[in-house]
């Protein structure tokens, strides 16, 4: 049996310090913490949020070989816009801390010598590139060389950022060092594995019943379908040994007393979630705390928030970790987000398509509540989502000036028109009674009750991580308030219903006033304002919600008669459209730029042509109709498709690239040209029994090669 939990940690995904932060990462790991944080405060809970940049891997040091510049200068720069762009946008951690700190390095090397003398590693030789000329073993992003999917001739040793595919640096056709320029050679070299494959059941349990040893941790169904489900496909899949250390020069030493640790360092996400731990270690130092009652404590509700694509490592590897050193709790949810795309296009850093955040507080400032809003409005909760400068425009002009600021402001100034500002006391013998009209939706006498429930309706979807749905209540609670004016007219009722528009005005700043506590978590500059006009003290997250909603229960009100308020201010402008054809025009001269970088790698109409085959080469091949009957993403890939097809009866299962072309609710029952009889091969877990045959023309749009008309599926094609 679950039991609500006396505190709560949540965590934020570490940013990686190679470059700044962008709205993507804004609506994935740092919004919605923040919003479900400020929201526990607001009801008096005892919550930390840690957070911090994640400040080591292969990127940072290529990046500063690149820059000529050390590490260090390239991780204390970003850290350092991590902070600003936080700090602009109200983003509230109780502590932002750094992975280089001396503390996390003591952390980390104090797991890896518990999992060490426990026995949970296992050493394996590999054989790894090595760089003669520079005298070290290659990280995978030190490799560049041609990828053997679409060519590409800059793709990595582990993925080719043309084609998505996910690659290893084997795969690659000539390689080559970004050291120096030189062919690696292949060598031999040890590391030390976590076998993922032995804590599979453990796993499995718990993702699946939300039990690990006997009791019960988590409620499943409180989890988000995506990320059980990529977590499934894992476990399904089958779990392999993952290597926890690397060799390179920069990170996190292998303690140096473990024998054959000269020169490795800890893989970066055996270091990098460990930062949650040091960082709340930093914290209880700094405010006399103790952290083992928010890691050790099952009291203790760990929440991660995170994007999509790190979905394994905090459901499946980072708890396995945990688990094995033992005496640490496990999350209590996940809940992870997908991604924002832009304009039509994904968010590429290397591209640089996209909204910088401090770019945006730079360009914009004083309009960061408006950003907040209309990220949250468009979080990809379930499903990516699509930011667009006129979406923005359209949310700040018709939903926070239209209806927000015009509510607040019309309250206000009939108040100070009809009582110089004075909140109006009322008979409530006098009760003004609602228009009965069926398109009246306001709020109903004097009875507040129902805004004590309004927004209690907003604090469930709050808990359950609904945080869209949230604020489109609370925008609903204003729109109330503006129908209660618009359908009582209090402006013609003042001269011959002087007691009914006392009642109607009250009940107005009553609403305004439980506005500016619940828009808190939301909006924190907005409620700021609103307090400051409402001459009230500003929220700080002590309670101030659930001590409301206690009054509101009780029929009490929120701000008493006789309270003396301030005078009207504009809690939001309009967004002209010379600053949203301003922002566009940033954004098109980045495609420009793209477009004359890159276009060399992928002009696809320069395509060479193949050699020429004989025809019994040709008849080799086993092409037939098949019918797609299932398909679904593959977890933690944008371009991959799982595809169950019927060929005659038989079921087989084919991976295709397709995912950026088809959504896969779009092309069940589309019949396919499938080539039968492809050696399977295992991509991202899942063996794939075939190949989907696709025309692909010179912009890279991708079509089904099918019959005209449908045939039986099994058809054979020749």
């Amino acid at each position: 049996m679950l039991y609500p939990p006396q505190r709560y940690l949540v965590t934020s995904a570490l940013p990686y310090a190679n470059g700044p932060l962008h709205i993507g990462h804004l609506a994935g790991a740092y919004l919605p913490a923040d919003i479900y944080v400020r929201f526990l405060r607001l009801m008096g809970k005892d919550v930390v949020w840690v957070c911090g940049s994640d400040e080591h891997g292969a990127a940072i040091t290529i990046k500063a070989i690149k820059e000529n510049r050390t590490p260090q200068d390239i991780i204390d720069q970003y850290h350092d816009l991590f902070k600003v762009a936080f700090e602009k946008m109200g983003i509230d951690f109780d502590i932002y801390h750094r992975t280089s700190a001396e503390i996390h390095h003591e952390t980390s090397q104090e797991f890896f010598r518990t999992l060490h003398a426990k026995g949970e590693f296992i050493e394996k030789e590999s054989e790894q590139y090595y760089d003669e000329t520079a005298k070290q073993f290659l990280a995978d992003r030190y490799i560049k060389g041609t990828c053997p999917k679409c060519s590409n001739p800059g793709a990595y040793g582990d993925q080719c950022e043309n084609c998505g595919s996910t690659l290893s640096p084997t795969e690659l056709i000539d390689p080559t060092s970004t050291l120096s320029g030189s062919t690696p050679q292949l060598k031999k070299t040890t590391h030390w594995y976590l076998p993922l494959d032995k804590y599979e059941t453990w796993l499995k349990e718990w993702i699946n019943t939300g039990i690990h040893n006997g009791h019960q941790l988590h409620d499943p169904k409180e989890w988000k379908n995506h990320v059980t489900g990529q977590c499934k496909s894992w476990l399904d899949g089958g779990l392999q040994p993952r290597s926890m250390t690397r060799d390179l020069d920069w990170g996190v030493d292998v303690p140096q007393e473990i024998e054959g640790a000269e020169g490795k360092k800890l893989y970066v996400w055996m270091d990098a979630p460990i930062g949650y731990i040091s960082a709340t270690k930093q914290w209880a130092k700094d405010n006399g705390k103790d952290w083992k009652t928010y890691w050790q404590d099952e009291d203790t509700a760990l929440i991660h928030f995170i994007g999509k694509d790190n979905i394994v490592f905090h459901c499946l590897i980072f708890p396995a970790i945990l688990n094995a050193h033992g005496g640490y709790i496990l999350p209590k949810n996940v809940p992870a987000n997908q991604f924002v795309n832009l304009e039509g296009d994904k968010i590429s850093t290397s591209r640089n398509w996209a909204v910088w955040v401090n770019e945006y507080v730079e360009d914009l400032p004083g309009k960061e509540d408006e950003l907040r809003y209309h990220m949250i409005k468009n979080m990809p909760e379930q499903r990516d989502s699509e930011f667009t400068w006129k979406g923005y425009q359209d949310s700040i002009n018709n939903e926070l000036v239209n209806n927000l600021a015009n509510f607040v402001n019309r309250v206000v100034v009939l108040t100070h028109k009809y009582y110089d500002g004075v909140v109006p006391a009322f008979d409530p013998n006098e009760v003004f009674v609602s228009p009965s009209s069926e398109d009246y939706d306001g709020f109903h006498e004097t009875e507040i009750l129902q805004l004590h429930d309004d927004l209690q309706e907003v604090n469930e979807y709050i808990r359950n991580f609904e945080f869209r749905a949230a604020l489109t209540h609370l925008m609903k609670i204003s729109s109330q308030g503006n129908q209660l004016l618009q359908f009582n007219e209090p402006w013609k009722q003042i001269k011959v219903e002087p007691e009914t528009v006392k009642a109607v005005m009250n009940l107005a700043i009553q609403v305004v006033t439980a506005i500016s506590v619940v828009i808190y978590p939301f909006l924190p500059f907005t409620s700021a304002r609103m307090r400051s006009l409402l001459k009230l003290s500003e929220i700080n997250g002590d309670g101030e919600l659930d001590a409301l909603l206690v009054q509101l229960s009780e029929g009490e009100l929120a701000i008493p008669a006789g309270h003396q308020i301030d005078k009207a201010v504009h809690l939001f402008s309009r967004v002209d459209d010379e600053v949203i054809e301003t922002q566009k025009a940033k954004l098109g001269s980045s495609k420009e730029k793209e477009t004359s970088t890159v276009a060399p790698v992928v002009a696809k109409e320069k395509k060479e042509e193949k050699e020429t085959i004989e025809y019994n080469d040709f008849v080799k091949m086993d092409i037939k109709v098949a019918t797609i009957t299932h398909a679904e993403a593959v977890p933690k890939t944008d371009k991959l498709l799982k595809l169950q097809l019927d060929v005659a009866g038989e079921e087989r299962t084919v991976v295709s690239g397709i995912a950026e072309h088809y959504k896969p609710e779009d092309i069940i029952g589309r019949q396919v040209s499938l080539l039968a009889n492809l050696a399977p091969r295992k991509l991202r877990g899942v063996v794939s029994q075939g190949m989907i045959l696709m025309a692909e023309d010179n912009d890279g749009k991708l079509s089904f090669v099918a019959p005209d008309v449908a045939v039986a599926s099994g058809s054979v094609i020749s």
